[in-house]
């Protein structure tokens, strides 16, 4: 069974470098479903996340909290990452971290 990888970028008003943190996860994590939340931008976010092929949602509760909790509502995966959409976050270990928890995960077993 293939592991199922959630990027998860929550986002307000980061259309300067948006596009640049999607591509750069999408090219670490090839296989990953990649989300950006927007927390009502008013720049734009949204349409340039979309069109750089993430799957975009919308928390209108303002603040980084409410943000985080939808998200782990809403979004089932076997690994979680979560970076910031204002590019702080390489995505260069992207792949190794993502496999720390997996493998745990498979040597402790399905830990739903």
């Amino acid at each position: 069974m293939k592991s199922k990888i959630a990027v998860l970028i929550p986002c307000y008003n980061e259309s300067k470098t948006i596009e640049k943190v999607i591509k750069d996860y999408r090219e670490a994590l090839p296989g990953a479903d990649i989300y950006v939340y927007d927390n009502n931008s008013t720049d734009g976010t949204d349409k340039i996340a979309n069109n750089a092929g993430a799957i975009v949602k919308y928390e209108y509760k303002q603040g980084k909290g409410n943000v985080i909790r939808s998200m782990f509502r809403q979004i089932n995966a076997d690994c979680y990452l979560m970076v910031d959409g204002d590019d702080t976050y390489p995505a260069e270990n992207a792949r190794e971290m993502c496999n720390l928890i997996l493998d745990r995960k498979s040597w402790y077993g399905n830990w739903r």
